[in-house]
């Protein structure tokens, strides 16, 4: 088993739970998991425990009183923090979770604002957040996917922790004034557009700018108007065009331009070009001498 492939589902009755973990900041603890009998004994976690409800509601204890996390809530336990944990009601709760440590925490929140900070502390356990919870949600979704590219996986991932800590967290963070930095991001450009088939990491980008990665993203998407990992698959897609002109079959295309399949190779096609990677080579075979 590859290292941050969804392993193994475990069945508990009608419970189901699948854990796994992404090697990115070090390595982070991933959980989807749908409880409808499972209850927790008291316990703690030495990461926080941050979650969004998705159907029912959970029901938990924490900080010296029962919470309920109803669906579209997000659930924040902070690290080492005693809790509990089982459904509201009798149909269960569909919930995902990711385990941060405080050193990761610290290191995203140090990115936003550029400066040494303190672990960030949540003080709410429970709270209607939808900004945040459509970040984690995406970030859990796009950890899932076998078929998202590591700058994509990164940068979600970066964005929900981001997300969370300048939201919800006790101590309002800030971030740091940036200029538009145009050089910086026109060498993360055109090191994308030269590696535009390779698996390139978020710290690789952000260290050839100068930057963190939450502002090379910034800034990043201020000038070009697209993230890197977007812009990464529009690069992936006009080499992909180029090879399909030229004759390639499409199954080498997929491979060599950096999808992990073909399947992805048209999803992501046909949103860019606007038919499938099929119909390109059958429009474009007509021009080719011979």
């Amino acid at each position: 088993m590859s290292e941050g492939t969804p392993p193994h589902r475990k069945r508990l009755g009608r419970d189901e739970a699948r854990l796994w973990r992404v090697p990115f900041l070090g390595g982070l603890d991933v959980l989807q998991a749908r409880f409808v009998k499972q209850a927790f004994a008291r316990h703690t976690h030495e990461e926080f425990t941050v979650g969004v409800v998705h159907q029912g509601a959970a029901e938990f204890w924490n900080r010296g009183a029962e919470r309920i996390a109803p669906s579209g809530s997000v659930m924040m336990i902070n690290a080492d923090e005693v809790t509990t944990g089982h459904s509201y009601a009798e149909d269960g709760y569909l919930h995902l979770v990711l385990y941060p440590t405080a050193e990761q925490l610290r290191c995203v929140a140090a990115e936003v604002t550029g400066r040494r900070v303190v672990t960030p502390y949540f003080p709410q356990s429970v709270a209607e957040a939808p900004e945040v919870a459509g970040r984690l949600t995406a970030a859990h979704r796009t950890l899932a996917d076998p078929s998202a590219s590591l700058l994509f996986r990164e940068s979600a991932l970066q964005a929900a922790l981001t997300s969370l800590v300048t939201t919800l967290a006790e101590e309002r963070l800030s971030p740091a004034r940036t200029g538009r930095e145009r050089t910086a991001v026109r060498l993360v450009r055109t090191y994308l557009d030269d590696h535009a088939t390779e698996e390139v990491a978020l710290e690789t980008l952000a260290q050839l700018a100068g930057l963190s990665a939450f502002h090379l993203n910034r800034v990043f998407r201020q000038e070009v108007g697209l993230p890197p990992h977007a812009y990464q698959v529009q690069a992936r897609i006009r080499q992909a065009q180029a090879w399909i002109a030229a004759g390639w079959s499409l199954a080498e295309v997929a491979l060599a331009a950096g999808f992990s399949d073909q399947s992805a190779l048209s999803t992501q096609f046909r949103r860019h070009v606007g038919v499938t990677p099929g119909q390109y080579a059958r429009g474009t075979a007509r021009s080719r001498p011979g």
